[in-house]
Protein backbone atom coordinates (compact mmCIF):
# COMPACT_ATOMS: atom_id res chain seq x y z
CA UNK A 1 0.00 0.00 0.00
CA UNK A 2 1.33 3.30 -1.00
CA UNK A 3 1.70 6.59 1.46
CA UNK A 4 -0.91 8.32 -0.52
CA UNK A 5 -3.80 5.01 -0.31
CA UNK A 6 -2.66 5.26 3.35
CA UNK A 7 -3.71 8.94 3.37
CA UNK A 8 -6.64 8.46 1.68
CA UNK A 9 -8.26 5.67 4.02
CA UNK A 10 -7.14 7.63 6.77
CA UNK A 11 -9.01 10.53 5.16
CA UNK A 12 -12.69 9.15 5.85
CA UNK A 13 -13.24 11.50 9.17
CA UNK A 14 -11.51 14.33 7.72
CA UNK A 15 -12.54 17.25 5.58
CA UNK A 16 -12.89 16.57 1.51
CA UNK A 17 -9.87 19.22 1.04
CA UNK A 18 -7.49 16.54 2.93
CA UNK A 19 -8.00 14.23 0.06
CA UNK A 20 -6.10 17.36 -1.90
CA UNK A 21 -3.93 17.85 0.37
CA UNK A 22 -2.45 14.00 0.76
CA UNK A 23 -2.64 12.94 -2.99
CA UNK A 24 1.34 14.00 -2.94
CA UNK A 25 2.40 11.37 -4.75
CA UNK A 26 2.36 10.26 -8.75
CA UNK A 27 -0.90 8.42 -9.63
CA UNK A 28 -0.04 5.00 -11.21
CA UNK A 29 -0.47 4.47 -15.35
CA UNK A 30 -3.45 2.73 -14.76
CA UNK A 31 -5.13 5.15 -12.96
CA UNK A 32 -4.76 7.77 -15.40
CA UNK A 33 -5.04 7.24 -19.33
CA UNK A 34 -3.99 11.19 -19.83
CA UNK A 35 -1.77 12.78 -22.65
CA UNK A 36 -0.40 15.67 -21.34
CA UNK A 37 1.60 18.33 -23.84
CA UNK A 38 5.16 17.39 -24.34
CA UNK A 39 7.62 19.34 -21.94
CA UNK A 40 10.73 20.43 -24.75
CA UNK A 41 13.44 18.02 -24.18
CA UNK A 42 16.13 21.03 -23.50
CA UNK A 43 14.03 22.56 -20.88
CA UNK A 44 15.18 22.34 -17.17
CA UNK A 45 13.37 21.34 -14.19
CA UNK A 46 11.98 24.32 -13.51
CA UNK A 47 11.21 25.65 -16.96
CA UNK A 48 9.01 22.02 -17.42
CA UNK A 49 6.73 22.68 -13.96
CA UNK A 50 6.46 26.25 -15.19
CA UNK A 51 5.18 24.88 -18.38
CA UNK A 52 3.16 22.37 -16.73
CA UNK A 53 1.46 25.08 -14.30
CA UNK A 54 0.46 26.92 -17.31
CA UNK A 55 -1.29 24.16 -18.70
CA UNK A 56 -3.49 23.29 -15.91
CA UNK A 57 -4.34 26.95 -15.31
CA UNK A 58 -5.66 27.07 -19.04
CA UNK A 59 -7.59 23.50 -18.83
CA UNK A 60 -10.97 23.42 -18.36
CA UNK A 61 -11.82 19.05 -18.69
CA UNK A 62 -11.43 17.88 -14.92
CA UNK A 63 -9.41 14.66 -16.25
CA UNK A 64 -7.13 16.39 -18.25
CA UNK A 65 -6.63 18.80 -15.25
CA UNK A 66 -5.99 15.34 -13.11
CA UNK A 67 -3.35 14.33 -15.44
CA UNK A 68 -1.56 17.49 -15.63
CA UNK A 69 -1.30 17.53 -11.44
CA UNK A 70 -0.22 14.30 -11.72
CA UNK A 71 2.86 15.62 -13.72
CA UNK A 72 3.67 17.95 -11.69
CA UNK A 73 3.62 15.96 -8.65
CA UNK A 74 5.82 13.60 -10.12
CA UNK A 75 8.07 16.64 -10.57
CA UNK A 76 7.73 17.52 -7.30
CA UNK A 77 8.45 14.21 -5.52
CA UNK A 78 11.59 14.58 -7.18
CA UNK A 79 14.14 16.26 -5.11
CA UNK A 80 17.31 16.14 -7.39
CA UNK A 81 18.99 14.05 -4.39
CA UNK A 82 19.41 10.00 -4.11
CA UNK A 83 19.89 11.06 -0.26
CA UNK A 84 16.79 12.68 0.07
CA UNK A 85 14.83 10.96 -1.79
CA UNK A 86 15.55 7.87 -0.42
CA UNK A 87 14.69 9.60 3.07
CA UNK A 88 11.17 10.31 1.49
CA UNK A 89 10.91 6.78 1.05
CA UNK A 90 11.76 5.48 4.17
CA UNK A 91 9.06 8.09 5.58
CA UNK A 92 6.79 6.63 3.55
CA UNK A 93 7.05 3.57 4.07
CA UNK A 94 7.30 4.28 8.17
CA UNK A 95 3.37 6.07 7.59
CA UNK A 96 2.45 3.05 5.83
CA UNK A 97 3.38 0.51 8.88
CA UNK A 98 1.63 3.65 11.29
CA UNK A 99 5.17 4.05 12.77
CA UNK A 100 4.94 8.08 12.56
CA UNK A 101 7.73 8.93 15.25
CA UNK A 102 9.91 7.20 12.43
CA UNK A 103 8.58 8.85 9.33
CA UNK A 104 8.81 12.43 11.53
CA UNK A 105 12.80 11.99 12.04
CA UNK A 106 12.86 10.77 8.28
CA UNK A 107 11.63 13.59 7.01
CA UNK A 108 13.26 15.73 9.86
CA UNK A 109 16.31 14.91 8.44
CA UNK A 110 15.47 14.89 4.74
CA UNK A 111 14.27 19.16 5.40
CA UNK A 112 17.44 19.62 7.87
CA UNK A 113 19.52 18.08 4.68
CA UNK A 114 17.77 20.27 2.05
CA UNK A 115 15.26 23.06 3.46
CA UNK A 116 14.47 24.16 0.08
CA UNK A 117 13.07 21.04 -0.79
CA UNK A 118 9.17 21.72 -0.71
CA UNK A 119 7.47 18.50 -0.75
CA UNK A 120 9.50 17.22 2.43
CA UNK A 121 8.04 20.52 4.06
CA UNK A 122 4.54 19.24 3.19
CA UNK A 123 4.52 15.92 3.88
CA UNK A 124 5.74 16.53 7.45
CA UNK A 125 2.56 18.79 7.24
CA UNK A 126 0.04 16.25 5.80
CA UNK A 127 1.62 13.67 8.57
CA UNK A 128 1.35 16.11 11.21
CA UNK A 129 -2.59 16.83 9.92
CA UNK A 130 -3.38 13.34 10.31
CA UNK A 131 -1.91 13.37 13.74
CA UNK A 132 -3.91 15.99 14.88
CA UNK A 133 -0.91 18.56 15.45
CA UNK A 134 -2.59 21.22 13.62
CA UNK A 135 -0.21 23.95 14.80
CA UNK A 136 2.96 22.36 13.49
CA UNK A 137 1.12 21.67 10.06
CA UNK A 138 0.39 25.32 9.48
CA UNK A 139 3.80 25.93 9.88
CA UNK A 140 5.11 23.56 7.73
CA UNK A 141 2.33 24.52 4.92
CA UNK A 142 3.50 28.04 5.50
CA UNK A 143 7.04 27.03 4.35
CA UNK A 144 5.54 25.25 1.40
CA UNK A 145 4.15 27.95 -0.07
CA UNK A 146 7.06 30.27 1.09
CA UNK A 147 8.85 28.13 -1.25
CA UNK A 148 6.47 26.61 -3.63
CA UNK A 149 3.11 29.58 -4.04
CA UNK A 150 1.60 27.15 -6.55
CA UNK A 151 1.75 24.26 -4.36
CA UNK A 152 -2.06 23.42 -4.60
CA UNK A 153 -1.93 20.19 -2.15
CA UNK A 154 -0.20 22.88 0.22
CA UNK A 155 -3.24 25.30 -0.32
CA UNK A 156 -5.71 22.50 0.73
CA UNK A 157 -4.28 21.01 3.76
CA UNK A 158 -4.60 24.68 4.65
CA UNK A 159 -8.23 25.08 3.99
CA UNK A 160 -8.31 21.98 5.87
CA UNK A 161 -7.26 23.09 8.90
CA UNK A 162 -9.10 26.64 8.64
CA UNK A 163 -12.74 24.72 8.10
CA UNK A 164 -11.43 22.61 11.60
CA UNK A 165 -11.27 25.97 13.33
CA UNK A 166 -14.39 27.44 11.57
CA UNK A 167 -13.01 30.41 10.00
CA UNK A 168 -15.15 30.20 7.04
CA UNK A 169 -14.00 33.62 5.60
CA UNK A 170 -10.31 32.55 5.36
CA UNK A 171 -11.40 29.03 4.06
CA UNK A 172 -12.82 30.49 0.74
CA UNK A 173 -9.60 32.82 0.86
CA UNK A 174 -7.66 29.42 0.53
CA UNK A 175 -9.40 27.91 -1.79
CA UNK A 176 -10.03 30.75 -4.08
CA UNK A 177 -6.33 30.54 -4.40
CA UNK A 178 -6.26 26.69 -4.91
CA UNK A 179 -8.42 27.32 -7.93
CA UNK A 180 -6.41 30.34 -9.01
CA UNK A 181 -3.67 28.14 -9.84
CA UNK A 182 -5.92 24.21 -10.76
CA UNK A 183 -9.40 26.08 -11.94
CA UNK A 184 -11.17 22.46 -13.07
CA UNK A 185 -10.31 20.90 -9.47
CA UNK A 186 -14.00 19.54 -8.42
CA UNK A 187 -13.74 19.35 -5.00
CA UNK A 188 -12.28 23.04 -4.69
CA UNK A 189 -14.98 24.24 -6.93
CA UNK A 190 -17.62 22.35 -4.58
CA UNK A 191 -15.95 24.20 -1.71
CA UNK A 192 -15.87 27.30 -2.76
CA UNK A 193 -19.76 27.15 -3.47
CA UNK A 194 -20.59 25.56 -0.77
CA UNK A 195 -18.95 28.74 1.33
CA UNK A 196 -20.11 31.52 -0.73
CA UNK A 197 -23.28 30.50 -0.42
CA UNK A 198 -22.87 29.96 3.30
CA UNK A 199 -21.36 33.49 3.77
CA UNK A 200 -23.98 35.28 1.60
CA UNK A 201 -26.50 33.79 3.64
CA UNK A 202 -24.72 34.33 6.87
CA UNK A 203 -24.60 38.49 5.77
CA UNK A 204 -28.52 38.21 4.88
Amino acid sequence: MSAMRFFALTSAAMPLALILFTATFPATAAEKDVIVEQADVNSSPKQHLDQLFSQLKRERDPDKASGIANEIRMEWNDSGSATINLLMQWADKAIEEKRNPAALDFLDEAIALKPDYAESWNRRATLNFVMGNYRKSMSDIERVLDLEPRHFGALSGMAAILSNSGNDQLTLKAWERFLDIYPAERTAQEQVNTLAEKLAGNRT
